[in-house]
């Protein structure tokens, strides 16, 4: 593993790792009343755009880094659009 990769997958944890506590709290509570459902939307998109650059360069931290992020961050979209309907 290089030194490039090693400095991939740190930043991974980073900003993958912030999501936890948002996504537990999520889980948690079951409220979304504010969070913005268009921020939740541009960055789901951004995540999966992350994903396929991260396919077509073949670089493990960032393809592990947004598949992660993508389930927390889409599961927080899933519960804002599910609270929004009721």
């Amino acid at each position: 593993m290089s030194a490039i990769d090693i400095l991939g997958f740190v930043a991974a944890v980073g900003t993958t790792g912030a999501f936890i506590p948002q996504a537990f709290k999520v889980f948690k509570t079951k409220k979304t009343n504010d969070l913005s459902l268009g921020t939740f939307l541009l960055l789901n998109f951004g995540i999966i755009m992350w994903e396929i650059y991260g396919i077509i360069v073949n670089s493990l931290p960032i393809i592990l880094a947004n598949a992660i992020t993508f389930i927390m961050s889409f599961y927080i979209l899933v519960m804002i659009i599910k609270h929004k309907r009721q």
